[in-house]
């Protein structure tokens, strides 16, 4: 098999691949992440290349113009290499899959946990906190010594004195546990500590060490998002949280949302390769923690996750191809306990993993874990939980009821899909306001630099502004007026929000008519499924007492401007509480707690799952609200006015 040298700028990375491999496909293998959110598929054209030096085989796209073609501007996804190649990565090509600042990790995890004064309890906040007994425990025991009289094997007068001491009953030990048992227990003078872990409700043997080493024990806790993973250490035996970091998942270079990356996953080593990308997010903040917090690795005997179903399937590499398929069936919802060696996670080689329980293809163990956190389902009144994110995941009900559906919002408040989108990390506009006269934007930018372009609060507050200045009508289009800051681009009506010499990116940034399209779709995606759930159930968004907002998403929101636009419901902001990472709170929730972790089945079991696509009425629903903020304004009162 021929192979060719692919060298990146202004990296100066050169990687060796295999003749006909895309330049897509080279950067991945040179840990150089371009955007390309459709997966590969040459259709969301924002993967663009420039051609320095070399031969390409490329395929026709309506996204590469002319004066791009004379510029050797290709799109990397579908340009195959023929020849040793020199490609340059222009800057709103770059996907940014560096971790976030510690600045951006706070605002993503606001209102997220802090240590209760009472630790044996893990309060919510909201309803009475669970009893803190984690998913791994350690107890020093000092066993008698044999006599000619007490004969009992080494290992059963371990478990003797393990079961009189915590009431727990073994039902397994390791065999690498056993083997110098002997030997271990006469060298530290029969004073031990066992590490206990219970798996499938059982209680299992993970470790036996010399001495007391009992207050040392540690374990990891994962959100999995489709965009973001977040992870923290926790001290098992004080309940704290040592550290929290947070990362793009490096799976975007493989797609932006979950259904492009289910497709890619049966491409040849794609399941491997997406496997890949979370597990390295994952290690490397493993390794980063237990560093910055003087943590031995042996000291990490567990580690829970959360996410949606198909991020856990993926990160298991189990198929996930029928998540997407009629009748929409997950291999599992329930995981059982694992080994977490077994999917690779650098923690004590005995230690457990545990991923909370998901309910459905499209509502996994991070809704069960937001519920869990918001303590929607010990409510008396009628609740709602709202994840905005990738796929927009809703929950309704109370103690006595729930049920969830998820809205098909796609990745546009993510920063995907659009001209200028990108996350909420640095550069990103999240804030903005337009003068009524002159049409000019002022906005505010995360980290205060030059802007790159839009993020999802950003696109909220734009629309909001646009409308309000008469910019724009409630069908999303952009009006023809006489404004410099208006204007056609290939047939499309687009409006300036930054011009380029303000810009960091050497060009203006702008949002137009198809981006407003997409991001018109997502709300409205959002809006129907609250809609026709609370109908489901034959309620009102009056009867709504309380609404959860989760989320990185929800942090940067302008309820008001949500409400203006159609995204949310038109009814008391007092109603609104947002929730930060209820997934990441509610896994450690269930990786501090063993009643939380039962209540976490007990949910998934007990909530039920509407399918909106066969619901009717539904696509009634979604139409009347592909409107900015509907069609029927008596819905919103305040816009009205």
């Amino acid at each position: 098999m021929e192979k060719i040298k692919v060298t990146f700028y202004p990296e100066n990375k050169t990687v060796v691949v295999a003749k006909d491999a895309t330049i897509l496909t080279a950067a991945i293998s040179a840990g150089i992440y371009i955007n390309s959110s459709c997966g590969g598929d040459g259709v969301c054209g924002r993967c663009k290349v420039i051609v320095k030096k070399g031969r390409v085989l490329t395929q026709l796209s309506g996204h590469i113009n002319a004066e791009e073609k004379k510029q050797n501007i290709y799109l990397a996804c579908v340009s195959e290499a023929q020849s040793d190649l020199e490609v340059e990565i222009p800057q709103q090509s770059r996907l940014n899959l560096e971790g976030l600042t510690q600045e951006e990790v706070s605002r993503r995890l606001k209102k997220d946990y802090t240590e209760p004064e009472d630790v044996e309890r893990i309060d919510t906040g909201r309803k009475p906190g669970f009893k803190r007994r984690p998913f791994t425990r350690k107890f020093y025991l000092e066993l008698p010594a044999p006599t000619l009289e007490d004969k009992l094997s080494d290992l059963d007068r371990l478990e003797r004195k393990l079961n009189t001491q915590s009431g727990l009953a073994v039902s397994h030990t390791s065999l690498s546990s056993i083997k110098n048992l002997g030997e271990l227990l006469r060298s530290s003078d029969w004073k031990v500590t066992v590490t206990v872990g219970k798996k499938n409700n059982t209680a299992e043997i993970i470790l036996i060490e010399p001495g007391d080493t009992s207050g040392r024990n540690f374990g990891f806790v994962f959100d999995i998002g489709t965009t973001t993973v977040s992870g923290q250490l926790v001290d098992l035996t004080s309940g704290k949280i040592l550290g929290t970091k947070a990362t793009y998942n490096k799976q975007a270079a493989f797609g932006s949302d979950v259904i492009t990356r289910i497709v890619y996953a049966k491409n040849g080593e794609g399941l491997q390769e997406l496997y890949q990308a979370v597990a390295d997010d994952m290690n490397e903040m493993i390794k980063s923690l237990v560093t910055e917090h003087h943590v031995d690795l042996n000291e990490v005997t567990c580690a829970t996750c959360a996410g949606n179903t198909t991020m856990i399937h993926l990160l298991l590499r189990v198929d996930p191809t029928y998540i997407r398929r009629e009748p929409y069936v997950p291999t599992l919802n329930f995981v059982p306990v694992l080994r977490a060696s077994e999917v690779e996670l650098r923690i004590n080689p005995r230690g457990l993993l545990t991923c909370l329980p998901g309910v459905a293809s499209y509502v996994g163990g991070d809704v069960t874990a937001g519920v869990i956190s918001s303590g929607l389902d010990r409510q008396d009144e009628l609740s709602v939980l709202i994840d905005i994110g990738t796929n927009g995941e809703i929950v309704i009900g109370n103690k006595e009821f729930l049920i969830s559906c998820a809205a098909s919002a796609g990745p546009a408040f993510e920063g995907s899909g659009v001209s200028n989108g990108m996350r909420a990390s640095s550069g990103a506009i999240q804030r903005v306001s337009i003068s009524a006269g002159s049409l000019e934007s002022s906005y505010a930018v995360i980290g205060n630099t030059k802007p790159l372009g839009i993020c999802g609060s950003g696109y909220i507050d734009l629309i909001s502004e646009m409308l309000k200045a008469g910019i724009l009508d409630k069908d999303g289009k952009v009006k023809e007026l006489k404004n410099d800051l208006i204007r056609k681009n290939d047939n499309v009506r687009e409006f300036i929000v930054v011009p380029k010499d303000k810009s960091g990116t050497g060009g203006p940034i702008v949002i137009n008519e198809a981006d407003i399209e997409n991001l018109k779709r997502a709300k409205a995606a959002i809006y129907s499924a609250l809609s026709i759930l609370v109908k489901h159930m034959g309620f009102g968004f009056n009867d709504i007492k309380k609404i959860f907002i989760a989320g990185g998403f929800g942090t940067y929101l302008d309820m008001e401007k949500a409400i203006s636009i159609g995204l949310l419901p038109d009814i008391d902001k007092r109603k609104f509480e947002f929730i930060g990472n209820s997934s990441l709170s509610g896994a450690r929730e269930a990786l501090l707690s063993e009643e939380a972790s039962l209540k976490a089945d007990e949910v998934a079991r007990k909530m039920a799952y509407l399918e909106l696509s066969v619901e009717p009425g539904y696509m009634d629903e979604y139409m009347a609200a592909l409107f900015f903020p509907h069609t029927d304004l008596s819905l919103f009162p305040s816009v009205r006015k």
